[in-house]
Formats: C-alpha cells, sequence, structure tokens
C-alpha cells in the first residue's frame, strides 16, 4: 500500500471554472456510456433465455409479490454491459494520458463480486462465503490504496492534524504514522464494502427499485466527480495522479448499464438482478464513493454517503427491527421500506416511484453538500454538522418507527 501523508486532506485550489474542458470530457466518454447501454440493452434477453434453460428462476411464492417464475440472472448482462463500457474508455486517449485510469483493483473487486453473487444464485452459498467474497475485492481495494487514504480525513479533523480540526489532542504524533492511516484506512474500505454490497442486496426487493435507485445514486456521484475535476475548481495540485476521471467513467459507465437493463427490470419484470448483479451494483456505488476521498476528502466522502442514504437507512432499519424483535440479522422479513410503501400506496410503481423520489432528494442533497465543500468557504465543521443532523435524524426517526413496530407486534 502507499505511504499516506497526514497533510492531503483539504490540498484542493480554488482554480477557474473551465466548462469548455468538462464538456469536452464528457463528449470523450460519451461513447462508453453507450457502449454499456447498448450491450446491456442487448444481452439481457439473452441471458433470460439461458437462465431459463438452466432453470435459474424465481419461484413465486412467501413474501415475493411476482405470481409467475422470473429469471434472476440480470447481474450477468449489467456485469457484461460495465466491463464492455470499462474496456472502451481505456481507449479514450486524451483524458486519461493526465488522471489516473480506472484501478485494476476495481475491476478485479467487480469480477470478484460477480463471481461470489452468481455462486449463491446458482448454488446457494453459505453466507461466510459470500462474505469472505466481499472481504476479498476489499482487500483488493485496499492493496492499491483505493478509499484508505479517507483515513486520514477522518483522524486528521479528530487529533487536530489537517487543516479542517474539529479537536485537538497534543501528543498525538506517533497516531500520525503511515501504519495507522493504512489500518484504519483498510478497515474502512472492508466495512464500507460490506455495508455497501448487503445494503443494495436488502433493497433489491421490487422490480426496477435497485437498478433506479443505483442509477439515480450514479448520476449524484457523477455532479459530484465533475465538481471534483481540475476544470471545475476542484481537484488536488496533484491531478495527474488522482482519480478525478476514473470515478466519472465508473458512474457513466454504470448509469448506462443500469439503463439498458431497467427496460427489462421495471415493473412487469421478466429478469432480476438476483445476488450477482445486486452485490455488484453496491459495490459500484462503494467503489466509486471511497474514490472520492483519493486525497482524504472526507466531507466529500460523507456527500457521496448522503447520494446512497436510501439502501443505507433501509439495512440500518432492518438491523434494528430485528434486533428489537430477538430476530437473527439473516432472517428476512417483510418490512422493508419498500414493503411498507407498496401495502401503503397499494401497488409496486407507486411504492418505487415513491422510493425513486426519496432516492433523488437524497441525491440532491449529497450533490449540495459536496458543493458546499468544493465551491464554497463552507468547509469542515459546517459539512461535518450538516451530514451529522440529516444522518442523526434519520437513524433517531428509524429507531422510534422499528420500536413502535415491535411492540405493536407484542401487542398481537
Amino acid at each position: 500500500m502507499n505511504q499516506l501523508e497526514p497533510t492531503i486532506e483539504n490540498q484542493s485550489i480554488a482554480g477557474t471554472v473551465d466548462p469548455v474542458g468538462i464538456i469536452e470530457l464528457l463528449n470523450a466518454f460519451a461513447p462508453s456510456f453507450f457502449v454499456a447501454f447498448i450491450v446491456t440493452l442487448l444481452v439481457t434477453p439473452l441471458v433470460r433465455k439461458l437462465a431459463i434453460a438452466l432453470d435459474l428462476v424465481d419461484q413465486p411464492g412467501g413474501r415475493k409479490i411476482h405470481t409467475e417464475p422470473i429469471a434472476y440472472l440480470g447481474g450477468l448482462a449489467v456485469f457484461v454491459g460495465i466491463m464492455a463500457g470499462v474496456l472502451s474508455a481505456a481507449f479514450v486517449e486524451a483524458p486519461l494520458d493526465q488522471y489516473r485510469p480506472v484501478p485494476i483493483s476495481v475491476v478485479f473487486g467487480l469480477i470478484v463480486i460477480f463471481i461470489t453473487g452468481v455462486g449463491d444464485d446458482m448454488f446457494g452459498w453459505d453466507p461466510r462465503l459470500k462474505i469472505a467474497g466481499q472481504m476479498m475485492a476489499a482487500a483488493a481495494l485496499a492493496v492499491e490504496s483505493v478509499g484508505v487514504q479517507v483515513a486520514a480525513g477522518v483522524l486528521n479533523p479528530l487529533l487536530g492534524a489537517g487543516d479542517t480540526q474539529l479537536f485537538f489532542f497534543p501528543g498525538v504524533d506517533w497516531v500520525l504514522s503511515s501504519h495507522v492511516y493504512n489500518i484504519v484506512g483498510t478497515g474502512l474500505v472492508a466495512v464500507m464494502v460490506l455495508g455497501g454490497c448487503n445494503a443494495a442486496n436488502l433493497i433489491d426487493g421490487l422490480d426496477g427499485l435497485l437498478s433506479g435507485v443505483t442509477g439515480i445514486a450514479l448520476v449524484g456521484l457523477a455532479l459530484i466527480g465533475m465538481m471534483l475535476l481540475p476544470e471545475a475548481g476542484g481537484d488536488s495540485v496533484e491531478a495527474p495522479q488522482s482519480l478525478a476521471v476514473a470515478r466519472i467513467v465508473l458512474a457513466v459507465v454504470g448509469l448506462g448499464a443500469i439503463l439498458g437493463f431497467l427496460p427489462h427490470n421495471f415493473n412487469p419484470a421478466n429478469i432480476f438482478l438476483g445476488d450477482a448483479g445486486s452485490l455488484m451494483l453496491g459495490y459500484l456505488v462503494v467503489s466509486i464513493i471511497l474514490m472520492l476521498g483519493d486525497r482524504g476528502q472526507t466531507h466529500v466522502v460523507l456527500a457521496g454517503l448522503m447520494v446512497f442514504t436510501l439502501p443505507i437507512l433501509d439495512t440500518f432499519m432492518a438491523i434494528v427491527r430485528r434486533r428489537l424483535s430477538g430476530k437473527r440479522m439473516s432472517d428476512p422479513d417483510s418490512d422493508h421500506i419498500h414493503h411498507q410503501l407498496k401495502r401503503a400506496l397499494g401497488g409496486v410503481k407507486p411504492a418505487v416511484f415513491t422510493l425513486y423520489a426519496i432516492a433523488a432528494f437524497f441525491a440532491t442533497l449529497g450533490v449540495v453538500l459536496a458543493w458546499l465543500d468544493v465551491s464554497t468557504q463552507l468547509r469542515g465543521r459546517v459539512v461535518y454538522a450538516g451530514a451529522l443532523v440529516v444522518f442523526s435524524s434519520i437513524v433517531t426517526y428509524a429507531i422510534k418507527v422499528a420500536r413502535r413496530r415491535a411492540l405493536s407486534q407484542q401487542a398481537n
């Protein structure tokens, strides 16, 4: 792993905005978006036929809302589309000559997560094997220091070592060694990969829900990524070594693949993502969020997490709900946000569109937080405070709802 410096946070420059440069960059990678879109759109029906031939179908019954068997190998189509888009982006010369390309560790992680999900879809793998696959993908990111730098952004404000100081503790020079940053950073990467993959998996309960929510999140992350470009006056002085372009490429390619898959997956769906798709999309989003902090900009990483709040919120509520009711964390139930909205609104489409609107709200909030950090003087404490207020409010409300429901169930 690369040695981390405790002074990497907030090395941004207030450069002038170059809209022409940003537009040229987007034009350069527009073909990659279309490659991912077209490939996924055309491959999905073939994957559906393959899944039916292999009897990889999701049978109706129980908590499931569909009334007929539906293929669930859709993650394969999305995977092929993403890989095709990333490969096409490698042939774009001008922008990538100035920046790091998409890290090999991210591509390797996508492959590992996809194989892990396929194994679960086809053979019902033990949860420990699924976690092992996710940890392997997280380890790949840590080895190439993708996301590890976020540790500096976390520790510096707490210890008073960075430009943004929340507290100050004297005599902590030993904490600021590269080994501590690497250890803490690797732990953060592992936690975020596990959390993101499983959050995406848990919210994948209605036709087109995860696909649409992830697509909205990728739009928000692409916008945040554009704010960090030197052309927008937001990236580091060491821009040629940054991931400023790579994170936009992944967001654009992922969005293209999702839009190619969504027509097949939207209600009434004829193919599902399966674990291969849901885990992979969660990993893709988390990888981009971690890449936002490749200079230790923890505030921007928080903004990225805000973009993905809906799956995180649903996962947190599920954990609290099962804890209060005495169930295991792995026990399924029909009380996720999407289940409750479906019952309240009387259908899949109203529930999905409502959740799209909620996801868009959080994505907008994340983009605004990032803009405040990058383009104004409201840095550090203000951005942390804004994120803290929003997340604390969400967590408090989630606990209140979960406790009320648990008491109601006990009374019945």
